[in-house]
């Protein structure tokens, strides 16, 4: 465990998901709230607008319009003016909320979902990556994903997506016209699901420290990821292979997604919180924005 100081940037929040650093500031979904805010590093909070649908990922077309995740409607919402516009209905291909979301500097969005019913622990299903192309069409990038989860691009153009039921993480690249192939395991941080069951598999992997369910991530200009590790109260560095760089504890709370950013790309932002489920986090409004120095600066998107 690396001991570096760790700060409170805000809290009072309810969970926070997809932190971004853009134009100066940490852009984050606060679920429960179904706000998106922007956070300056003085910890000044600006709610940007209001997603009924409960927001999470968060992205940019590449003239500066937002985008962001509609979870519950299975829908990327894009910022017109003060309003939210449908820019993509993606419910032919959801399984469970939709989540996370990447844009990529041709303005496709990859967007994954829980595909099943976490809140229940609904039996675990495999679901599908899909990608929105600029034009709002929407395609099925990739299937028989585990959970996926938090997305990155590095600068090569390497797709890499967190697998939170299946211990991994997994890259593809994209092609000149966003199709995703090359699939592959760019780290595995422990044997993947051995039956159906939400609760037991969760389990299973918390009972066991050397095992992360990777949520929300982050590159850096050494190639290497951060991860938020949702069962540990931890965010892990980590090198393609699988070996682990450093880790950073959230102390009592889960860390579940994290970003670099800051003037120099060198501030790690944490979204912690004591749980994820609704009924609880609804009402305690428990969640934070943790910071800490690191030494290797961000890189690639988002």
């Amino acid at each position: 465990m690396t001991n570096r100081p760790v700060h409170v940037l805000v809290d009072g929040y309810s969970y926070f998901e997809a932190p971004r650093w853009h134009d100066g500031r940490l852009w984050v979904s606060d679920f429960y709230t179904r706000q998106v805010l922007a956070i300056s590093l003085d910890g000044t909070a600006e709610t940007v607008v209001n997603v009924p649908g409960q927001p999470s990922g968060l992205g940019w077309l590449p003239d500066g319009t937002l985008l962001v995740v509609s979870m519950r409607d299975h829908r990327v919402l894009r910022l017109d003016g003060d309003a939210l516009v449908e820019h993509a209905d993606l419910s032919a291909f959801a399984g469970g909320h939709s989540n996370d979301l990447v844009v990529d500097g041709e303005g496709r969005a990859y967007v994954g979902h829980y595909g099943f019913d976490l809140d229940a622990l609904a039996p675990m299903r495999a679901t599908n990556l899909v990608r929105v192309d600029p034009d709002g069409s929407v395609t099925a990038a990739a299937a028989d994903l585990m959970f996926p989860n938090g997305l990155v691009i590095t600068p090569e153009g390497t797709l890499i997506v967190a697998e939170t039921a299946a211990a991994r993480l997994t890259a593809f690249d994209i092609e000149a016209d966003g199709a995703l192939s090359g699939r592959r395991v760019w780290a595995a941080f422990g044997d993947p699901p051995e039956t159906d069951d939400t609760a037991a598999e969760f389990a299973r992997y918390a009972m066991d420290r050397s095992t992360v369910a990777p949520d929300g991530i982050a590159l850096d200009a050494e190639g290497a990821v951060w991860a938020a590790d949702a069962l540990h109260h931890r965010v892990v560095r980590v090198r393609e292979g699988g070996e682990v760089l450093e880790e950073i504890s959230g102390g009592e709370y889960g860390v579940y997604a994290c970003a670099l950013g800051g003037p120099d790309g060198r501030t790690l932002f944490l979204c912690a919180a004591p749980t994820f489920a609704e009924a609880q986090a609804s009402v305690d409004h428990r969640a934070r924005i943790l910071t800490c120095r690191v030494d290797v600066p961000r890189a690639g998107r988002p």
